[in-house]
């Protein structure tokens, strides 16, 4: 799996791209952490945008969970939204149906 990664502001877009899977999620998590580490102010916001990811699974959500991280997750392809809402991962992580709407919700005010 690979992950770019953006900066819009204060904020850190997190795409991952291909498969979120047991393989993968240590990896992620990591990625994540360093993202938090290296934003040097605690209203910095992350956004994992999923367009590119083809498929989740429970550990890669669970990789995520484990880090403590608050962020939003936007474009989810339907596969990957099933398994967002049947895990319940839905009902506590922010999801938006897109990247500018994830913006929007989650920018710190001036």
């Amino acid at each position: 799996m690979n992950v770019r990664l953006e900066s819009i502001g204060l904020t850190t877009v997190a795409i991952p791209e291909g498969r979120l899977d047991f393989g993968a999620a240590a990896g992620f998590q990591a990625q994540l952490e360093q993202v938090l580490a290296g934003a040097g102010t605690k209203s910095a916001g992350v956004i994992i945008d999923c367009a590119g990811l083809d498929y989740v699974s429970s550990a890669g959500l669970r990789a995520s969970q484990r880090a403590g991280l608050a962020f939003a997750i936007c474009a989810l392809k339907p596969a990957v939204r099933e398994v967002f809402d049947v895990s319940g991962f839905s009902r506590v992580i922010a999801v938006f149906a897109d990247r500018a709407t994830a913006l929007a919700q989650t920018r710190q005010p001036a």
